[in-house]
């Protein structure tokens, strides 16, 4: 009897370890009310986190056994807000509210002389010095969305490992040195759409990661686009103060939040909207509209990892002989990262290798229960469109299913 329940309790301690606690909440500013979407949410000294969603709401999954450790919310330009975790678990609607920083300015030193161009220069100098420069893993959630004239007609959505050895400066900005691996895909029956023809087909992870213009060094070198470059007011990021760097013209804007300690690139958005033309397909002629990138990175260890990275883009697609604007074609991708580990032994081998095509096309069984209890960037009021109009046919568990 005494070996039985030595061993009944061995069994419930591994099941209560394996175990998932699910924190939910909405983030606001304390003085306004408005909610405050993409802030970070994570656990104090350990690489686990999640983002809030265009409205401020979160649901964090997190091991039961680091319900006592310390939830830490951030977000640029407000004060951290830190709790237990346990303290948060019972109400399903709390509000976290997020203090405006107010910064006290020390007396002027050297660096309040420096101008925006001297300290982007600085960062990207320092780049090797704030990112890792030794193997890392990060385990992330990936979403896309497609949609046509206003209404969506696909999403795809996979738990991904990326595999990379350092943040050394590439020989080719536009050639992908992370590894993937699909971990889980579900997606729609969209992309049967006829629509589906009018997107590219390539591997669009692939597309979104080199998009991280620290990591790929993608910031123009020639001399006019420094000079562009003007310093805002500092601003403040999880209790430490910051540079805001800006870059303006008519057509794009470039904003870069950057430690004013380390010079590390915390943040960066960037957006244009301009025509452009770019080909003809099916009787129909296509121009770049618009793009918003966003790049958002996080301290672990003493170096900077991705965070997170979303871009939305936009083409207008004209008929060629009336040159009459026919339909729009919207594409937004996400990337959020809930786990890094820094130092890894383990890589990603070329069977488990992400191949260089779309992902539609490399799709897994769909594994709900993995879903469940993932870390994904949650469905906010204004994404009920999505469901809305991607489950027209069936509903979207269904279409996951078949």
């Amino acid at each position: 009897m005494k070996k039985f329940l030595i061993l009944g309790f061995f069994f419930f301690t591994i099941l209560a370890e394996g175990q998932k606690i699910t924190i939910t909440a909405k983030v606001t500013d304390a003085e306004s009310g408005e909610t405050l979407g993409y802030a970070s949410v994570s656990l104090k000294g350990k690489s686990i986190g999640t983002i809030t969603n265009d409205q401020g709401d979160f649901d964090f999954h997190i091991p039961s056994d680091y319900r006592n450790d310390l939830l830490v919310v951030s977000m640029l330009g407000y004060e951290s807000y830190e709790a237990p975790a346990w303290t948060l678990l019972d109400n399903k609607e709390q509000i976290i509210k997020l203090k405006k920083s107010v910064l006290y300015l020390d007396e002027v030193v050297v660096s309040e002389m420096l101008k925006g161009s001297d300290i982007l220069q600085i960062a990207l100098t320092n780049v090797e010095k704030n990112y890792p420069m030794k193997p890392y893993m990060m385990e992330g959630f990936y979403r896309d969305l497609k949609k046509v004239g206003g209404t969506y007609i696909s999403l795809l959505e996979a738990a991904v490992k990326i595999y990379d050895e350092n943040y050394m400066a590439p020989r080719n900005k536009f050639k992908l040195l992370e590894r993937v691996n699909l971990v889980e895909v579900r997606r729609s029956l969209g992309y049967g759409n006829k629509f589906t023809d009018y997107f590219d087909e390539d591997n669009l992870l692939e597309d979104l990661l080199l998009n991280n213009t620290i990591r790929y060094r993608q910031f123009p070198e020639e001399e006019e686009f420094f000079i562009t470059l003007k310093r805002e007011k500092d601003s403040y990021y999880n209790g430490k103060p910051i540079y805001v760097i800006t870059s303006k013209d008519n057509h794009y804007s470039l904003t870069l939040f950057i430690d004013k300690k380390n010079y590390g690139i915390i943040h960066l958005e960037y957006e244009k909207n301009q025509e452009e033309a770019l080909g003809k397909r099916k009787g129909l002629e296509s121009k770049f509209a618009s793009v918003k990138r966003i790049i958002d990175f996080k301290s672990f260890e003493g170096k900077m990892y991705l965070n997170y990275i979303t871009i939305d883009s936009k083409i207008n697609w004209y008929d060629i002989k009336t040159k009459h604007l026919q339909f729009e074609t919207n594409l937004r991708q996400q990337l959020l990262v809930n786990e890094v580990h820094p130092n890894t032994t383990e890589w990603i081998g070329t069977t488990k290798k992400m191949k260089d095509y779309g992902l539609q096309y490399q799709d897994l069984p769909y594994n709900k229960t993995f879903w469940d209890n993932y870390n994904v960037i949650k469905e906010s009021p204004l994404e009920k469109q999505i469901v809305e109009d991607l489950g027209r046919k069936m509903p979207l568990e269904k279409q996951f299913e078949n």
